[in-house]
């Protein structure tokens, strides 16, 4: 006769918890990529860019003035990505405590039980 099997501790999801903080986090910051690369294109080409108009800028025969526009002004969508994101973030935290104690409690009584 074969002995029962061990019971398995099932481990606390941490890396879908840390994967959706990461998504967050990249949304929240995605913005100051865009005005990043903005600069660095634009600073290492010699070219100008600001928010009030396009400024032509000739980079291997094409003109990205426009688009080097567009990415210099996706940072004043930080307004709502970082508040969205600190609050997104806040949500996530109250999740990850209020989860973490059930499993606990749960873990814990099927011990005792055991």
């Amino acid at each position: 006769m074969n002995p029962p099997p061990l019971p398995v501790r099932k481990r606390f999801p941490w890396i879908l918890y840390w994967t959706v903080l990461a998504l967050i986090i990249l949304v929240a910051l995605a913005p100051m990529g865009s005005v990043v690369a903005c600069g660095l294109i634009a600073n290492a080409n010699g070219c100008k860019v600001d928010e009030g108009s396009v400024h032509p800028c000739i980079i291997n025969g094409q003109d990205y003035g426009h688009l080097l526009y567009t990415l210099g002004v996706l940072g004043w969508l930080m307004l709502v990505t970082l508040p969205g994101g600190l609050f997104a973030f806040v949500i996530w935290l109250v999740i990850v405590i209020l989860h973490r104690e059930a499993w606990r409690k749960r873990v814990t009584a099927g011990l005792i039980r055991s």
